[in-house]
């Protein structure tokens, strides 16, 4: 579904990502590891359109994206999320959903004058999906809810929320499990495994949890440097020698 093949960027001459390559199959969990500064957030940045890259290709079903806006991307159903969550804090957890698809016939001043049927169906049937999403990721308690006072687990089930609310084929999930207490990280876990079976969304995700990417994700793939350096099982990349001295000689093993 999503063919990376050979992104550099380099940034004030020092090499962030350097001729990646490897592809996120459709239906697949892949998962992105490495030590910190191994270039994984930047080449997220990349494939999402937020940073244009200076050689390479981005393939999403055969078109090359590369250099894509964010925006155009939404529209074909490449999401991303980030390590810290974006939401829209003065407003409920309900407000939040609501806000994200796009194309709603109320946007339009004549609609709304003239077609106002058609812009009350909407609303009804954008309200039952919202309710559904509360209800599928166990926030419905915390609808009511002002975003920014929920818990950092809890915003970060939000921002899976959101891509829910869209028609998304493919969900770039950065660091989903960062500050999120074992609790909420089962219960994120568990939503991300149900969209996966139930819903068939390819999911890939940077993680410094290798629980849970041991939990969640085949194949794996290991970055260090900029460069991919280790992909498959995660039972193979674990116990692969240029992965376990990339960790060493980065934070931990």
């Amino acid at each position: 579904m999503i063919k990376i093949e050979k992104i550099s960027k380099s940034f004030g001459g020092i090499q962030a990502v350097n001729e990646c390559s490897f592809e996120v199959a459709k239906g697949s969990i892949t998962g992105l590891i490495g030590p910190n500064g191994a270039g994984k957030s930047t080449l997220f940045g990349i494939v999402a359109g937020f940073i244009k890259p200076d050689s390479g290709r981005i393939l999403l079903d055969g078109d090359n994206v590369a250099g894509i806006s964010p925006h155009r991307l939404f529209r074909r159903g490449l999401v991303r999320t980030f390590q810290t969550p974006h939401e829209f804090s003065s407003m409920t957890v309900r407000e939040n959903l609501m806000l994200v698809p796009g194309s709603q016939s109320g946007e339009s001043l004549v609609h709304s004058w003239f077609r106002w049927g058609k812009v009350k169906q909407e609303e009804r049937e954008l309200i039952d999906k919202v309710d559904e999403v509360l209800a599928f990721l166990n926030l419905d308690h915390v609808a009511t809810q002002k975003a920014g006072n929920v818990s950092g687990g809890q915003k970060k089930l939000l921002e899976l929320g959101r891509t829910m609310m869209t028609d998304a084929k493919v969900v770039l999930l950065d660091e989903p499990g960062a500050g999120v207490n074992r609790t909420l990280l089962a219960t994120l876990a568990e939503a991300i495994e149900r969209l996966h079976r139930e819903r068939g969304y390819t999911f890939c995700l940077i993680e410094h949890d290798m629980d849970l990417i041991a939990r969640l994700c085949d194949p794996v793939v290991v970055m260090a440097n900029g460069s991919v350096i280790a992909e498959g099982d995660f039972k193979s990349v674990r116990s692969n020698r240029q992965v376990i001295d990339a960790y060493l000689g980065g934070e931990a093993a």
